[in-house]
């Protein structure tokens, strides 16, 4: 009998649970810690790693990419999309500079309605997408000195460039972890590299994670990369292979106990299968409605706090 893919996922959220190493992190909650877990999707059989041992809001995750290769950094759009996964940073800076208390929704509704304030308070800094498609770049001038162009480096355009032009290369990379940037991130990035092959007319994927809250992250953080292998092979004219996901610290918030408890008693179910409606010109012309995906049949969803 062949063991679902997803367990991997639950033995790891088990094993940190049980026998990670207990940990004071920077949000002062908490967390035990696995360091090097690796896991293996196959994509190949038409499948999408698509958490089911508690529901995934797959729609949310949809949009949070699309947001990332648009290279916006502001979390208006999102809020407008009734997207909030991002919200909770940029105003605990808010209530931190100004003392005022606010709740969630009234801080959302003021990104939306004032441009001054959006601006201000609903910037990330050059989080995921400006590194993504628009990474600084820099020309020398005469003294010794830089100047910085105003377009900056397209990764994802580049990377399809390279899978088409040079698929045997070992360059297919991106990444955003720039470092003199990292001070200037509402919060650095998790899943911050990203390297692919061509095989047999296959793209395999991986993704390289510094930091992985297994309960809340990683069904996004997999299901993303699954369906970037999917839009980077759909663009490229391969066929999706396998998706690698590497973890180096990762683990479970210590005020997460009732998660691991329940979803790991839980019995995973069949993935679901992924299809797209339709072929975009490139990678930034993608929509919500153009993923597909049929047969998803999780069980019920399981609330968490959020470290901040």
């Amino acid at each position: 009998m062949t063991t679902h893919p997803e367990t991997q996922y639950l033995d790891a959220m088990r094993r940190a649970w049980e026998e990670g190493d207990e940990r004071v992190d920077r949000t002062g909650v908490g967390t035990r810690a696995l360091f090097g877990v690796t896991m293996r999707f196959d994509l190949s059989d038409g499948t999408i790693p698509l958490i089911t041992t508690k529901k995934v809001a797959w729609k949310v995750a949809v949009k949070e990419l699309i947001w990332f290769l648009s290279g916006d950094t502001n979390i208006r759009e999102l809020v407008r999309q009734k997207v909030h996964i991002w919200t909770d940073w940029p105003m605990a800076k808010y209530v931190k500079a100004t003392g005022e208390q606010i709740d969630r929704a009234t801080f959302e509704q003021r990104v939306i309605d004032d441009d001054d304030f959006a601006a201000k308070w609903g910037d990330l800094g050059p989080v995921y997408g400006k590194q993504w498609v628009d990474w600084p770049h820099y020309t020398p001038v005469d003294g010794g000195l830089f100047r910085k162009e105003d377009k900056g480096v397209n990764q994802i355009a580049d990377l399809v460039t390279m899978i088409r032009d040079n698929p045997t290369s070992r360059r297919l990379i991106f990444t955003g972890w720039n470092v003199p940037h990292l001070g200037e991130m509402a919060l650095p990035p998790c899943h911050m590299t990203y390297q692919y092959q061509v095989a047999n007319g296959r793209l395999h994927g991986i993704l390289y994670q510094r930091s992985c809250d297994l309960g809340l992250g990683f069904p996004f953080n997999i299901l993303e990369a699954a369906l970037l292998i999917r839009m980077l092979a759909q663009q490229t004219g391969l066929e999706p292979g396998e998706l690698v996901w590497m973890g180096a610290d990762t683990h479970v918030y210590s005020n997460h106990g009732h998660l691991v408890e329940e979803q790991t008693s839980r019995e995973p179910r069949a993935f679901p299968t992924f299809s797209f409606a339709r072929k975009p010109e490139s990678m930034f012309d993608y929509r919500l409605e153009d993923f597909v995906i049929d047969g998803y049949d999780p069980h019920p969803h399981i609330s968490a706090p959020v470290a901040v």
